[in-house]
């Protein structure tokens, strides 16, 4: 079996997609957090909150699950870097999984069941400690602060690997490299 040159179409949609809703999401939480009763987006922005949260977890597990089965192009870099990027990516869906575990705690303390855009709901756990909201809502903030934080250096070495080493490492997420 030979190496792929590219990721395989799918995987670098689910990608970008991926990045566009977390920005998206962690814009959005900021915003949500200052809201008061009073505004139109009280209620709303929550709710399409919780919802694309829920997607995008279904969507980061089927990812998991797929990206686990596929085989990848050739690596980049020094071996150090090779490792790093490895500990990036692990970090990045260590992340991903403390938000959405976080977030579904925050959501279901009181045991209500969360809506997915009206589509269908996720049961709710109920308070499973005291003070889960508080706790998990802390927890949710910092794992939000510290993902951008990965993303950041994500997409700095993806450029230092396109300008400065000149190598294939972005071009392979974009499906451009031949």
């Amino acid at each position: 079996m030979t190496t792929p040159k590219n990721w395989p179409f799918w995987l670098i949609a689910v990608h970008w997609l991926t990045a566009l809703v977390v920005a998206g999401m962690f814009g959005v939480g900021i915003w949500m957090v200052d809201l008061t009763y009073y505004s139109e987006w009280y209620r709303t922005a929550p709710h399409w909150h919780k919802s694309v949260g829920i997607l995008l977890a279904a969507v980061t597990l089927a990812r998991l699950f797929m990206r686990l089965r596929t085989r990848r192009p050739a690596r980049h870099g020094n071996k150090l870097e090779q490792w790093l990027s490895s500990v990036g990516h692990l970090a990045i869906y260590a992340l991903l999984l403390v938000i959405f575990v976080s977030g579904y705690l925050i959501s279901t303390a009181d045991g209500r069941s969360i809506d997915v855009f009206n589509w269908f709901s996720v049961p709710g756990a109920g308070e499973l400690f005291s003070d889960q909201s508080d706790i998990a809502g802390e927890v949710h903030e910092y794992a939000a602060f510290g993902l951008i934080g990965l993303v950041v250096i994500h997409a700095l070495a993806a450029f230092k690997h396109h300008f400065i080493s000149r190598d294939a490492t972005l071009s392979q997420m974009t499906g451009r490299h031949r």
